[in-house]
């Protein structure tokens, strides 16, 4: 029952994780800059992956898609390449751990599901790594143009999408984690033990002929007298 609620609690998690990384692909603010004025914001610039924006005073959004996906950065690409990868393996990973789940009538014996279960972890960890890998990296480009005082061009600040990345990340490896514990979990699991009936099912026989009484023994030498032999 422990091992079933614990697979429960990492799919829920796991899944959950997934979602918040999922979300961040098409979230706009993954770095953001605002310029601003005497009484109001007078801009706001911001940027994600697919494309940078700027939004005025009146709200008013005009943006500009990447032009090129080889003129990118590297880092850039290195981004879209990590995130799909999360999202990728996350789906993958969800799948995985409804074939392994107990509560579940897929997946085989306990023991296959086990194996499965496990290695639904193992993918969910490495959906969390990738996610992980890529938001830091985004988040260390924008951390050095920041800091940097010969960096004259427009400087930007952390988005809310590289915080949700970073939350889901985190949930995606709990889940994994939890998913892998709970092989051990199987493993130390009681086997259900039966009795061993054989003596007693021989003794019921002999009860059913009679009992031992019944079992007469005969000298062999006492049914031949004394001139057999002769």
């Amino acid at each position: 029952m422990a091992s079933t609620a614990s697979e429960i609690i990492a799919f829920m998690v796991s899944i959950s994780g997934w979602v918040l990384v999922s979300s961040t692909l098409p979230t706009d603010y993954w770095k953001v800059s605002s310029i601003d004025g005497t009484v109001i914001t007078t801009a706001t610039f911001w940027a994600n992956l697919w494309k940078t924006c700027v939004t005025d005073s009146t709200g008013v959004s005009n943006c500009k898609d990447f032009p090129s996906m080889l003129a990118l950065d590297g880092y850039i690409q290195a981004c879209r390449g990590l995130m799909i990868a999360a999202v990728s393996l996350g789906f993958f990973g969800s799948i995985f751990a409804l074939f392994g789940m107990k509560c579940t009538k897929v997946g085989g014996s306990d023991k296959a599901k086990a194996k499965i279960a496990c290695l639904a972890g193992i993918v969910f960890i490495l959906s969390g790594l990738c996610s992980m890998t890529g938001c830091s990296l985004y988040a260390n480009k924008i951390t050095k143009e920041f800091f940097d005082p010969f960096f004259v061009e427009q400087k930007y600040e952390l988005g809310a999408a590289l915080f949700i990345g970073w939350a889901g990340a985190s949930l995606c490896i709990i889940g994994g984690v939890i998913f892998c514990f709970s092989i051990s979990d199987n493993n130390k699991a009681p086997r259900m033990g039966y009795p061993y009936n054989g003596a007693a099912s021989v003794m019921s026989s002999r009860t059913k002929y009679g009992g031992e009484g019944d079992f007469k023994t005969t000298n062999p030498s006492k049914q031949f007298d004394k001139n057999a032999y002769v």
